[in-house]
């Protein structure tokens, strides 16, 4: 249903239509619970969603488990070597079948025994024996897996993810991201709208601002150099300057450009990354009420032999980067409750071209569908 808050939201976001414009959206996209809503049914539920990468189930049986806007999923890799995104709901009576990680022949359901193969079929049913098993299957996920990250759609009708994305596979072909070893994963909730840790993650405008020690001096704000963007992505380049250590180990395929900037990149809605030359770290989002967005993050690296003291500086220093970022962003989801906060001007491409993507991303989904 559209309130009278959402028709205002929605006749606002036409503005983004026009590439002149360049103002952040009004306070309330960030506030209304009605918006939040209307966004949830016609955008988030439809689109493709980031959920982890594919070498967290790098053997049959691995799996891991997780809500994506309340439906709970099981992803794991089967004995034929492909990964499902199976319900994480089974068909008696709604128990949840698994829980965390772990590795798995079966999945046995912890409330009345039912069990389920890998792929998702029915195994067991315990002194059910008149049940009508080709109605008992765990339902699977419409899912893809991209540059190695697991992708599903809830929906199960969108457009297949990978032609919508094939600008950014050239700008991230030489690195090689899908070769990359898991190395990391948490889950978090911040005190931020999930739009804003969006645009915070795809804009160099605050690097030197709010990151001095951690990033600041490996990427400048006045160095960051924004690439097209297309139908489903967008993305800058946060080039190093010359004093920028040497970074490790990295494929042979990139070029000197690519060894000395990190590409940060978003695919839409809920997934930012800063792919380095040896590191891919991630942020996969979705909101977590109004005024809270969930996440999950890791890292990936290039080069498998990399010391488990090395692997543990660079989770660190993702820590620290993420900390910083978490504070400021608490900060600003309080202030745009207030009655003085506005729309205000955005800054040139280079720093914040990404933000208008974004916005010209919601306009098309939301008010030309």
């Amino acid at each position: 249903m559209r309130t009278e808050t959402v028709k205002s939201l929605l006749e606002a976001l036409k503005s983004y239509s026009d590439d002149d414009y360049r103002y952040s959206l009004q306070p309330g996209f960030y506030t209304s619970n009605d918006w939040l809503a209307y966004e949830s049914e016609h955008l988030l539920r439809r689109e493709w969603h980031c959920l982890g990468r594919a070498d967290e189930v790098a053997q049959p049986g691995q799996f891991f488990t997780l809500d994506v806007l309340g439906e709970p999923l099981l992803i794991v890799r089967g004995k034929d070597e492909a990964v499902r995104v199976l319900s994480n709901v089974c068909r008696h009576r709604n128990m949840q079948v698994a829980e965390g990680h772990g590795k798995a022949r079966t999945f046995v359901c912890p409330y009345h025994a039912w069990s389920y193969k890998l792929d998702g079929s029915l195994l067991q049913a315990p002194l059910m024996p008149d049940i009508d098993r080709s109605q008992c299957d765990l339902p699977v996920f419409q899912s893809e897996i991209w540059q190695g990250f697991i992708f599903v759609n809830l929906a199960g009708d969108a457009p297949p993810l990978a032609p919508r994305l094939a600008g950014l596979d050239d700008i991230l072909q030489n690195y090689h991201s899908d070769e990359m070893h898991h190395a990391f994963v948490a889950e978090e909730i911040w005190d931020a709208n999930w739009k804003c840790l969006l645009e915070n993650f795809m804009e160099g405008y605050h690097l030197s601002r709010v990151h001095p020690q951690t990033l600041g001096g490996r990427t400048p704000t006045n160095l960051c150099e924004k690439f097209a963007g297309g139908e489903a992505y967008t993305g800058y380049r946060a080039n190093y300057p010359p004093t920028a250590p040497f970074r490790g180990n990295c494929h042979p395929d990139l070029s000197e450009q690519e060894k000395n900037c990190s590409t940060l990149f978003s695919v839409f809605p809920g997934l930012v990354a800063s792919q380095s030359s040896d590191v891919l770290a991630y942020i996969s989002m979705q909101p977590h009420g109004v005024d809270q967005v969930r996440i999950r993050w890791g890292l990936s690296i290039y080069d498998r032999d990399m010391p488990e003291s090395e692997i543990q500086s660079r989770v660190e220093l993702w820590q620290a980067i993420n900390a910083e970022d978490k504070a400021k962003l608490a900060k600003v989801q309080h202030a745009l409750h207030s009655t003085s906060a506005i729309s205000g001007p955005l800054a040139p491409d280079d720093f914040e071209g990404t933000i208008r993507d974004i916005y010209g991303y919601l306009a098309r989904r939301l008010v030309h569908p």
